[in-house]
């Protein structure tokens, strides 16, 4: 086996703070909340997102609640320089919203910043230099005097060119990066050299960020580095002070949340914790845990389906099944005794008492899902069993997600008709529940196109004759969804989607699986063509057709 020796890391060494406060305190209230999806996010990714992707992100933000937007770093990133100018020129940004920019403590990466910021309403201008141990000795080669100039020359170069634009509201922020690495008492020391520039009051704040850039030990040690920081900096009631947590140790959130005991004010993070290595902190699982207290989180989560559906097609991440309150199967219970239970606990449910159901923190309904997908009659092995089948016999691979959807409509038929149920009749089943892509209506012709944005230009064939649906949109599934959308007057969001060949060879067939939210109701679609985009917005038909049946 390969080596694997403990004996080579050293532990952590915890500020003293014997009479420290915060294990007794409560989260009572929301924090400020700082969205840096579009900077910190966005660097995490493999294929960095477009400038359209940027938007639909930027949309999402903003209709979530977040007054406070990270969009970029626009003296590093020309894509960042455009997406802010575009912001700013097309009077994108709410008046109660405040855009963000990072930049190194460096002049001529400032003096590009207020280049991309010009004209802009309100903005939070965030300089930031490493002061951590490892990074002064190591990569700056300077002592600690040599690291708080460049904090303090910063901070100088960042006001001075605030000065001459006075027509924006500017907030100034200071990172004193790799807060975690650092002496809390330097660390200390670099902020307030920094204040001392900036002489904030309670009446102008400044935000003073402290950055866990990596999380190196456990979240009740950062909440003591906080909380001395806290007691210790200049002019506190002139200062914000911020934390930007990750997620190296798993412990981002509880980190989060023990700082905001310790005396922070403000949280950064990114919706469903996407960011560098194991991520940022998760701003939905916070702001879910306070909702779930009894605490306002001040952020509109309950579309849960739409924030998913977003932050996956702009991220090329997938969201896990099992991810806090976001996740596809966290409402769903497979086992008897767990479903048994949550069936006699909504029966004594009523709106006037507080929520109290076993196995649900939440009630499913607060985020946009439904009873139906908490209560399955569902077992492992009947689901599994039935997926072999189908795939054993017709190579139809269905998604996990599907079996579950699927399981049901398997069991119920089992119990109606006493005996076995066959592939051949399961298939028969599958066909009638899904594959729904030819009435009310079928697809004709349509066409694609690809600009900034992908175009789609599709005939309906119906009972009453064609109709010719057009639509644009961040892909083909996305641009036919919104055609079908402004067609129907319903809203088409996909939740999921998945693909395989079923044959191979020069006629080969492939099979397309989607699940969307219309309006608030799931339904799931599959179709089969020859060609992979056919079958797959003929699966998004399914899908909307059912729909329209059901109504």
């Amino acid at each position: 086996m390969q080596s694997f020796d403990h004996r080579k890391y050293r532990p952590f060494e915890p500020v003293s703070i014997p009479d420290r406060t915060w294990p007794e305190q409560t989260i009572t209230s929301a924090p400020i909340w700082a969205s840096v999806d579009l900077r910190d996010g966005n660097q995490a990714l493999v294929e960095p997102m477009t400038v359209e992707q940027k938007k639909e992100f930027f949309k999402l933000l903003v209709d979530v609640g977040f007054k406070e937007i990270e969009v970029g770093f626009p003296a590093a990133s020309q894509l960042d320089f455009d997406f802010v100018r575009w912001l700013i020129e097309e009077n994108q940004v709410p008046d109660d919203v405040y855009i963000q920019v990072l930049t190194q403590a460096r002049p001529e990466l400032i003096a590009r910043t207020y280049e991309s910021l010009k004209g802009a309403k309100k903005a939070v201008v965030h300089v930031y230099n490493s002061t951590s141990k490892t990074q002064r000795e190591q990569v700056f080669r300077l002592d600690k005097d040599g690291i708080k100039a460049i904090a303090v020359n910063g901070a100088k170069c960042v006001m001075e060119h605030a000065h001459q634009h006075p027509e924006t509201e500017w907030v100034f922020q200071y990172s004193p990066e790799s807060f975690t690495g650092t002496e809390t008492d330097f660390a200390v020391e670099v902020c307030d050299a920094v204040i001392d520039v900036w002489q904030p009051s309670p009446e102008k704040k400044c935000i003073i960020n402290l950055p866990a850039t990596v999380e190196v030990t456990t979240p009740n040690r950062f909440a003591d580095q906080i909380e001395y920081f806290c007691r210790n900096v200049k002019r506190r009631d002139s200062i914000i002070v911020s934390l930007h947590t990750h997620n190296d140790r798993g412990c981002g959130v509880a980190a989060a949340e023990l700082g905001l005991m310790a005396g922070a004010d403000r949280i950064e993070g990114t919706l469903l914790g996407n960011g560098e290595r194991t991520g940022n902190m998760d701003v939905v699982t916070m702001a879910m845990n306070m909702y779930s207290q009894g605490v306002d989180p001040k952020l509109a989560l309950g579309d849960m389906d739409r924030i998913v559906s977003v932050v996956q097609s702009c991220t090329q991440l997938p969201v896990h099944p099992r991810h806090p309150y976001a996740g596809e199967l966290v409402f769903t219970a497979f086992s008897g005794s767990h479903q048994d239970a949550i069936k006699k606990c909504l029966a004594n449910q009523t709106d006037d008492k507080p929520w109290d159901v076993a196995y649900l923190p939440i009630d499913p309904r607060d985020v946009g899902r439904s009873y139906q997908e908490v209560i399955r009659v569902n077992s492992q092995s009947g689901k599994g069993g039935m997926a072999y089948a189908l795939e054993q016999e017709y190579g139809l691979a269905l998604p996990r997600w599907l079996q579950v959807e699927f399981s049901p409509i398997v069991q119920k038929f089992a119990e109606e008709d006493g005996g076995v149920v066959e592939a051949a009749e399961m298939k028969e089943l599958f066909e009638k529940s899904f594959m729904t892509a030819s009435f009310p209506y079928r697809l004709g012709k349509y066409e694609l196109s690809k600009a900034d944005r992908d175009s789609v230009t599709a005939e309906l064939i119906g009972t009453d004759g064609p109709v010719k649906v057009t639509g644009t949109g961040n892909g083909a599934l996305s641009a036919f969804s919104a055609a079908l959308g402004e067609q129907f007057g319903i809203r088409v969001d996909i939740v999921q989607y998945q693909e395989h060949a079923l044959t191979v060879g020069s006629d080969a067939q492939a099979i397309a699986y989607v699940q969307a939210n219309i309006d608030g109701q799931r339904f799931n679609g599959v179709a089969i063509d020859s060609d992979i985009v056919s079958a797959s917005i003929q699966a998004v038909l399914a899908t909307v057709n059912q729909c329209l049946a059901s109504k």
